[in-house]
């Protein structure tokens, strides 16, 4: 008899990969901040900054429901990751969703030669989103 816990953990594992943000270096990072400091940015901030790193993520593996839940678990999965990598903004390429899947039932029955089902299926959507990570150069206060 197969042991539960041999079972539980690939299938923890296969869970737990699908919510993971990846990146690519472009830039050098810098000391870790807090995810609380990172700005994300619609268009290129007006103070010079410096290009980290590719950021992608997704909601998937999170318990977020509604598309406004999903789309705030994709902020904040890169937001983290990007504090992670000294990056104290985000220049937001984009948010959108993603086919995850799909759930489907279905009920047959019959007898002889007749038989009778139906079903029914319905695709799962996960939001999918990615940015550059950017450090943002701090204001320059003129002195005289």
């Amino acid at each position: 008899m197969i042991r539960l816990s041999t079972l539980a953990a690939p299938l923890l594992l296969a869970a737990l990969s699908g919510c993971a943000t990846s990146y690519v270096m472009v830039g050098q990072a810098r000391p870790p901040i807090s995810p609380d400091q990172v700005q994300v940015y619609l268009h290129p901030p007006a103070n010079k900054y410096v290009e980290i790193a590719l950021l992608d993520t997704s909601s998937r593996g999170s318990f977020a429901v509604t598309a406004q839940g999903k789309t705030n678990v994709v902020m904040d999965r890169l937001k983290a990751e990007a504090a992670k990598l000294g990056a104290n903004g985000i220049l937001l390429e984009g948010v959108g969703d993603q086919a995850g899947g799909s759930v489907g039932t279905g009920y047959a029955t019959g007898s002889g030669h007749s038989a009778f089902g139906f079903g029914s299926a319905a695709t799962v959507y996960h939001k999918k989103g990615g940015g550059l990570a950017i450090y943002v150069e701090p204001d320059q206060v003129a002195t005289h």
